[in-house]
């Protein structure tokens, strides 16, 4: 028997990708991704990778205290607005890198005070700078879901203690963040809306003592609309998965919306992968800006 299915979908997403070396615009070297804020177990990173700057909004580094210890955070959020509403950004495994800080000031640029916690830090190692997909699994796949929502739940306290609109609180992620978004639209009642980039929707059992419920089996108690974006050429996530996870939503009188984009890959959002399908991409975005300001999360 393969063992490919004992993977995380996501893991199994990110295996069949697109030969890195088959294109052009990549920074080749560890050195160059380094300096540019990649990860570097994802490959060589798109020479044209989206940089989003600090014109009109504020952004840095800052902790948040959690249950035993003080969490990083990368928050950006638009200069001299009072009262924003919050975003919470869910990152994939490769740790709080340069895409996801970009996400956030994009975030930023659309009035959001955008959050995105390092939930994995208390393994204490820079996912950033591990090369090797393997050698991340241990640390990612050990996180549980229990201390997972609770870092959230204390980012979204950080966030209003710095003004932020918690009345108008969003989620939204990718790959194994978007599995997150998913679990944390079952755990949190005052989310007004998440968004899902081909998040996870059914889980190893080897995970169950940590992940309890797989988002599949969660459909019943989420708690919040959800829009799921989802790629149809995703090798980790088959579509017959998005479909039943729709199907479920559905049976349980849920709001959600699902898209999935023909002949995209897993990752298909990611700017500095080769996964990258701008046209998918712009498409994506477009349709979490329209989610969220329907639900009343964005002006």
């Amino acid at each position: 028997m393969s063992a490919q299915p004992k993977l995380a979908s996501d893991i199994v997403g990110l295996a069949h990708q697109v030969d890195p070396l088959s294109r052009r615009g990549f920074f080749m070297t560890a050195t160059a991704a380094t300096a540019a804020g990649y990860t570097l177990a994802a490959g060589p990173v798109r020479a044209d990778a989206i940089k989003t700057d600090t014109t009109g909004i504020t952004a840095g580094d800052a902790k948040v205290k959690v249950s035993d210890g003080e969490m990083p955070v990368y928050f950006a959020r638009p200069a001299n607005v009072a009262n924003p509403p919050v975003i919470l950004v869910a990152m994939e495994i490769f740790g709080l890198h340069e895409y996801i800080k970009d996400v956030t000031r994009r975030l930023a640029k659309l009035g959001a005070l955008a959050v995105a916690p390092d939930y994995y830090f208390r393994k204490g190692e820079d996912l950033t700078k591990i090369t090797e997909i393997p050698k991340l699994m241990p640390i990612v796949n050990t996180k549980p879901d229990a201390e997972l929502l609770a870092d959230l739940d204390a980012t979204v306290a950080w966030a209003k203690q710095q003004g932020g609109n918690t009345d108008k609180l969003g989620i939204m992620g990718y790959c194994r963040g978007g599995r997150t978004v998913w679990v944390y639209s079952a755990h949190n009642p005052n989310l007004k809306a998440g968004v899902s980039f081909y998040g996870s929707l059914v889980d190893p059992d080897a995970q169950k003592a940590i992940w309890p419920k797989s988002p599949s089996e969660l459909a019943g108690d989420i708690k919040e609309p959800v829009l799921g974006l989802y790629g149809e050429a995703d090798q980790g996530i088959p579509v017959a998965q998005v479909e039943a996870m729709k199907a479920a939503l559905a049976a349980a009188h849920k709001t959600a919306e699902f898209k999935i984009y023909p002949g995209a890959p897993h990752g298909f959002h990611a700017d500095y992968r080769p996964s990258y399908r701008k046209e998918a991409a712009d498409d994506a975005w477009a349709q979490l800006q329209a989610w969220f300001k329907k639900y009343g999360v964005l002006s």
